[in-house]
């Protein structure tokens, strides 16, 4: 029987909606590491905002498709008014900023360095998810966050140029806006089934973006077949459906705990741009970006939660 939309959002999740969980969350691991590579290849014949749109277009589109056919096979619930700031403030920072930070970062540095550095979102994810869903500061978070930042100190040391240094930058803010998407969007699930939240998201990404509709066509004109297919590759697969899986894991997972798995992005990327791209991150980024992950690795350990004043963990929804 098809599943309805009440049932979405029902309370904590039973053991076999955790285990398809987390497997959604292995598929995910895997289509973002490809999106590194792919935005790589692209960005040489797109600029970051109309690849950004292109993008976001793309996955609109799909994602419309699919909504029409959940909301025909399952009994439609609207979508909470008071949802709908939560839904707008993910969709621009997450899917339309941070996809456009991560695009003009990559121009600046490989796909395994990219990678690398934006992955020191699961950190921030943590600290903020202490603070804001009430899932406390144990002991290794602090540690690990410490940790990170030394990573972060190698990786800038060996920054060569201006270039290099402008890329790590926006790599970070990258990061940034990644976890503030991440955090805002664990709480619009609350209440939004998660197809439909992806997709409100992305209506609202790409709505930002229009402005760069035309430099977008300019730029189509003269594009090559393959990087055409590119960034629909990358509409269809890391943001569709990368997100799509990752909105369903989140809703059966903690925030935190959930942002661990994504330790495994920058390996898949590393070795997917050395194979696909014949590219390789220099060696402090490597160093640099393996005490990162490191950092981010300590900071999930077990550990007494520590509630800040006032706050109550958050059930998951």
């Amino acid at each position: 029987m098809p599943q309805t939309l009440q049932a979405l959002r029902a309370g904590p999740a039973p053991p076999a909606d955790h285990t398809k969980a987390v497997a959604a969350a292995a598929v995910t691991v895997v289509l973002w590491a490809s999106a590194f590579v792919a935005i790589r290849a692209v960005g040489h014949t797109l600029s970051p905002a109309p690849m950004a749109l292109a993008r976001l277009a793309v996955a609109t589109a799909a994602l419309t498709v699919m909504v029409a056919v959940m909301r025909v096979r399952a009994q439609a619930v609207p979508t909470p008014r008071r949802s709908l700031p939560l839904i707008a403030g993910y969709g621009v920072l997450w899917l339309a900023g941070y996809t456009v930070v991560l695009n003009a970062a990559e121009r600046h540095v490989d796909a395994g360095t990219a990678a690398l550095l934006v992955n020191i979102a699961p950190l921030l994810i943590a600290l903020g998810a202490g603070a804001l869903l009430g899932e406390g500061y144990p002991r290794p978070l602090i540690v690990g966050s410490l940790i990170a930042m030394g990573g972060l100190a190698v990786i800038a040391m060996g920054s060569s140029g201006k270039g290099d240094r402008i890329g790590v930058a926006l790599c970070l803010l990258a990061a940034v806006l990644y976890a503030a998407g991440v955090l805002i969007q664990k709480v619009a699930l609350r209440r939004v089934d998660t197809l439909t939240a992806i997709w409100l998201g992305c209506v609202v990404g790409t709505l930002v973006l229009l402005p760069w509709s035309a430099p977008l066509l300019d730029e189509v004109r003269g594009a090559s077949v393959g990087a055409v297919l590119g960034v629909i590759y990358l509409g269809l697969f890391p943001t569709a459906i990368g997100f799509t899986l990752w909105a369903y894991a989140l809703r059966r997972m903690d925030a935190g705990r959930l942002s661990a798995t994504t330790y495994a992005v920058p390996a898949v990327s590393v070795l997917l741009s050395l194979v696909l791209l014949a590219e390789s991150p220099t060696v402090y980024a490597m160093v640099g970006g393996v005490i990162c992950l490191a950092g981010v690795a300590v900071s999930r350990r077990p550990g007494r939660r520590a509630l800040a004043p006032g706050t109550r963990p958050t059930n998951p929804p």
